[in-house]
């Protein structure tokens, strides 16, 4: 026998079959350490959620005798009940509906139709207008000037205040415009040369091809609208107006100084401060966790193809 040979495999066998045994080995450990990484990585965001969402159901007792509580010993609906007793509580829940309804309508509108002749290179003036859309995301007038300027134009107390200061994000202009380039322009030629104009060719190939970016735009400023507090807080007094979060808010402020007071009020019935402040957490997060899975793969779809130029 050769003595290069071992077993009867040729010259160079042996370091192959080590070098394919190093690399199962490797292949093995990094799966266990991938699958141990995700397993924690899952515990420390499944478990503060989890924490939240039992913890809005159990009694009084229960969540004072535990900061943690992995299941309660007694499960109870007393936080929902006192947060969904107040009056004006279906009052802003239409609000806040209303509001992001309109408002994402609005901005992935006005947005698209910004985009869209900013994705052509024939534009005159393109860099110009992409310089001030540039100039917006990284500069804006304060708080004051801003707060001037809304009283100015009479949003003050008035439902459009929500909707026309948030009509413009050149974010997503930048996203939109990329995605309507990716358009091919033999449809666009096509449609032309049967006699569509720009408007026609906007709204009857580019909006309906571009369906997974509008909706990426839409899901960004409906998660922005429904969690949008502090345009309430700075331009509204008006009660009528208010949207959820802000009555929560109003509803958790109130139970604190009753609380405070060591009266017991009418929305604090058998519950503590604490399971109010869970409740109205759940309550805001549900309707969002429920539309994403709805619009999640047009979203994801979105923004992969329209980061990448063609």
């Amino acid at each position: 026998m050769n003595a290069k040979t071992v077993k009867g495999l040729p010259e160079g066998k042996p370091n192959f079959v080590a070098r394919s045994q190093r690399v199962r080995h490797n292949s093995i450990f990094f799966d266990v350490a991938n699958a141990a990484l995700l397993l924690l990585f899952t515990i420390i965001i499944v478990v503060p959620v989890w924490n939240i969402v039992i913890s809005s159901f159990a009694t009084s007792e229960s969540l004072s005798e535990n900061d943690f509580i992995f299941w309660p010993k007694a499960l109870s609906l007393d936080n929902y009940a006192a947060v969904f007793s107040d009056d004006g509580l279906w009052q802003s829940l239409f609000i806040s509906v209303s509001r992001t309804a309109v408002g994402v309508i609005a901005h992935t509108m006005f947005c698209a139709v910004f985009a869209y002749p900013l994705s052509k290179a024939y534009l005159k003036g393109r860099s110009v207008y992409s310089a001030m859309g540039i100039i917006t995301m990284f500069f804006s007038g304060g708080m004051i000037p801003t707060y001037l300027l809304i009283k100015s134009l009479g949003l003050l107390d008035s439902f459009w205040v929500y909707i026309i200061p948030g009509l413009f994000s050149y974010y997503d202009v930048i996203i939109l415009m990329n995605f309507f380039r990716q358009v091919p322009n033999s449809l666009i030629d096509s449609a032309r040369i049967d006699g569509a104009g720009e408007l026609r060719v906007f709204s009857s190939i580019i909006l309906p091809l571009s369906k997974p970016a509008l909706a990426t735009i839409a899901l960004f400023h409906g998660v922005a609208q429904w969690n949008d507090f502090m345009t309430t807080k700075l331009y509204i007094n008006n009660e009528a107006l208010y949207p959820l979060q802000m009555r929560l808010y109003e509803i958790i402020v109130r139970s604190q100084a009753s609380a405070q007071m060591g009266t017991v009020g009418s929305l604090m019935v058998d519950t503590t401060t604490r399971g109010m402040r869970l409740a109205t957490i759940i309550i805001t997060i549900a309707p969002i966790l429920i539309l994403y899975p709805f619009v999640q793969r047009y979203f994801v779809s979105g923004t992969m193809l329209g980061a990448v130029k063609g």
